[in-house]
C-alpha cells in the first residue's frame, strides 16, 4: 500500500538534507533532516529488532518535552508499533491505571518520575546509546496500514477519567495538513512548542505540523512566560507560528516588560483547547498581533481556524472558532440529531479522515461518541450567517438556573473584560430555589485586591439577572490539567466541599 509509506522525515531528506528539522532548547542539540531521518530509522531498526516489525506493541513514555520524544513517536511509525505519550503530571496511581489500559511493552522515562506497568523501562536520555549498534533502518514490512493503530493519545480529564483516543497516521496526515493549510505553514516555519508533547497540540499541532510541511520545531522543556516570551520576541530564533491555550497567551500579555512588538513578528498566534474571550482576541488583534483562535480537539486533530488577512473582520468576529480546514465536514444539531438552522445553538458533530476512529478498549464509547460518521464534540456550538463557528460552552457545563439554560463560557468571556481580574471560570451548583446558579472562582491580576461585590456589580451590567453567579470566590488558582484547561469537575468538587463546611 504506497499510503503507509507516507514518511515526511524521510522526504524532507531527500529533496533538503541539510535544512534544519528539530531542536532541543533544552540540550542545544540540533537536527538537520539528514541526521533526524538516520536517527529515527536507527531508532526504528531497534524498536523493530525487540518487538518484532509492525507489531502493534504500545511504547510508552513519562517524560518532559525533549526531541527523543519526537525521534520515538516518528520511530514508532516506522516500527510498526504504537506511541503513547503519558501525562506525567498525574499521580502514580492515575498513571498505573492508564499503563493498565495500554499495556505497553517498553516505556521510557525521565529520571525524576517513577516508571510504571512496562516491560523494559529505559532512561529517555539514554536513547541513543540504546540504538547506537541497531542497523540504519527497519525492515522493509515493518510498517503497519496507515489506517491502523499510531498513537494512543489519553484525554486530558477535564471531566474525569481519561481516555485513550486512537489516532491512525492518516489521522495525524490530515489533522497536520488542516492546519499547514489553514495557517501558511511551510519550509520557511519555525514553530517554538511549549505545549506538553502528550497532548495532540503538543505533539501533533506544535511539532508534527513543522516537520510535516518541511519547517523545523524548536522544543520548549515547558511553558515558563517570562522566558517563552524571550524567546518569541528573539529574532535570531525567528519563530514564525506559536500554538498555545488562551490561558496562556493572557499570561503572555500580563507578563512585567510585555510589549505587542515581542510578538508582532510572528505570522501566526494560534490558541485553542478552550473558548477564546472576546476580549483577549480584540486586544492581541488590535495590537497588531496576528492572533487566530481555533477548534480541535484529540479525537478530531486541526478543525477550525480564523484566517488573518482582514485584522477588521477578525475584530468583528472576535471570540469565533473560524471556518472549517479543508478536510473538515461540520454539522450543528438539536437533541434528536436533527440540522439547525444558522445561528442556532446546538451540539457540534465532525466528520473527516482527521476524526479518530475511537477510544481504545472502550466500545461503550465509541457508541455514545459517534452517530455514523459524524463524531459527537460534546461542545454546544452555533455558525453565524457566514459559517463561523462559535463555542458558547462544553454541554456538560452547561446548569439551569430557574428554568434558563446559562452557559458558564459566556459568563467568564464577560468576566474577562473585567481588567483587576487575570483569569476566571464559572461552575453551576445546587440551589434550593433555582434549581442551579453560578459560582465563579477568579483570579486578582497582579495580587490586587478585589472585592467579590465589584465583581458582581461588574456581571450585573453586563449580563442578564439570572446568569449573574450567585457567589463570587476569590482564589490563588484554578485545578488545571497539564495543557492548561481548567479541570471544572475539581472546581464542582471543591464548591460542594465549601458548600457543605458552610452549612456544618
Amino acid at each position: 500500500m504506497i499510503a503507509a509509506t507516507i514518511d515526511p522525515v524521510s522526504t524532507h531528506a531527500r529533496t533538503q538534507p541539510g535544512a534544519p528539522a528539530c531542536t532541543d532548547l533544552e540540550t542545544g542539540r540540533c537536527w538537520t533532516y539528514s541526521e533526524l531521518d538516520r536517527d529515527v530509522g536507527q531508532t526504528a531498526a531497534w524498536l523493530a529488532q525487540r518487538l518484532g516489525p509492525a507489531s502493534g506493541e504500545r511504547v510508552a513514555t513519562i517524560a518532559r518535552n525533549c526531541a527523543e520524544m519526537l525521534i520515538l513517536q516518528l520511530a514508532c511509525l516506522r516500527a510498526g508499533a504504537i506511541f503513547v505519550p503519558l501525562n506525567w503530571r498525574l499521580s502514580p496511581a492515575e498513571l498505573g491505571r492508564l499503563a493498565t489500559d495500554a499495556a505497553p511493552a517498553m516505556l521510557f522515562h525521565d529520571a525524576e518520575f517513577d516508571p510504571v506497568g512496562a516491560g523494559e523501562r529505559h532512561p529517555i536520555c539514554a536513547l541513543s546509546e540504546l540504538v547506537r549498534s541497531a542497523p540504519p533502518a527497519p525492515p522493509p514490512d515493518s510498517r503497519r496500514p496507515w489506517e491502523e493503530t499510531a498513537t494512543l493519545l489519553y484525554t486530558s480529564g477535564t471531566s474525569g477519567r481519561p481516555k485513550g483516543v486512537i489516532l491512525t497516521a492518516a489521522n495525524a496526515f490530515f489533522g497536520c495538513t488542516n492546519f499547514i493549510l489553514g495557517n501558511d505553514v511551510g519550509r520557511g516555519s519555525v514553530f517554538l512548542c511549549d505545549m506538553p508533547l502528550f497532548h495532540v497540540a503538543g505533539l501533533f499541532a506544535a511539532t508534527l505540523t513543522p516537520i510535516m510541511a518541511g519547517g523545523s520545531v524548536l522544543i520548549s522543556r515547558g511553558f515558563d512566560s517570562s522566558r517563552t516570551l524571550a524567546r518569541l520576541a528573539d529574532r535570531t530564533l525567528g519563530v514564525s507560528h506559536y500554538f498555545c491555550v488562551p490561558q496562556m497567551a493572557q499570561r503572555l500579555w500580563q507578563e512585567p516588560g510585555f510589549e505587542p512588538d515581542m510578538l508582532r513578528g510572528l505570522s501566526r498566534l494560534a490558541t485553542g483547547g478552550a473558548p477564546n474571550p472576546a476580549a483577549l482576541v480584540e486586544r492581541f488583534i488590535l495590537s497588531g498581533i496576528a492572533m487566530s483562535n481555533g477548534f480541535g480537539m484529540s479525537e478530531t486533530g486541526s478543525n477550525f481556524g480564523v484566517p488573518v488577512d482582514d485584522p477588521e473582520l477578525q475584530v468583528a468576529k472576535a471570540g469565533t472558532c473560524g471556518l472549517p480546514y479543508i478536510s473538515v465536514e461540520a454539522r450543528i444539531v438539536d437533541e434528536k440529531g436533527d440540522d439547525l438552522t444558522r445561528g442556532e445553538t446546538g451540539e457540534l458533530w465532525i466528520a473527516g479522515p482527521s476524526v479518530t476512529p475511537g477510544y481504545w478498549n472502550r466500545p461503550e464509547e465509541n457508541e455514545k461518541a459517534f452517530c455514523g460518521r459524524w463524531f459527537r464534540t460534546g461542545d454546544a456550538a452555533y455558525l453565524d450567517k457566514d459559517g463561523y463557528l462559535f463555542i458558547v460552552d462544553r454541554r456538560k457545563d452547561m446548569f439551569i438556573s430557574g428554568g434558563e439554560n446559562v452557559y458558564p463560557a459566556e459568563i467568564e468571556a464577560a468576566l474577562a473584560e473585567m481588567e483587576a481580574i487575570a483569569e476566571a471560570a464559572v461552575i453551576g451548583v445546587p440551589d434550593e430555589r433555582w434549581g442551579e446558579v453560578g459560582r465563579a472562582y477568579v483570579i486578582p491580576r497582579n495580587g490586587e485586591a478585589l472585592e467579590p461585590g465589584a465583581v458582581a456589580a461588574y456581571c450585573r451590567s453586563r449580563l442578564a439577572k439570572y446568569k449573574v453567579p450567585a457567589s463570587i470566590v476569590v482564589t490563588d488558582s484554578l485545578p488545571r490539567t497539564a495543557s492548561g484547561k481548567v479541570q471544572k469537575h475539581v472546581l464542582r468538587e471543591r464548591a460542594l466541599g465549601e458548600m457543605e463546611g458552610r452549612h456544618a
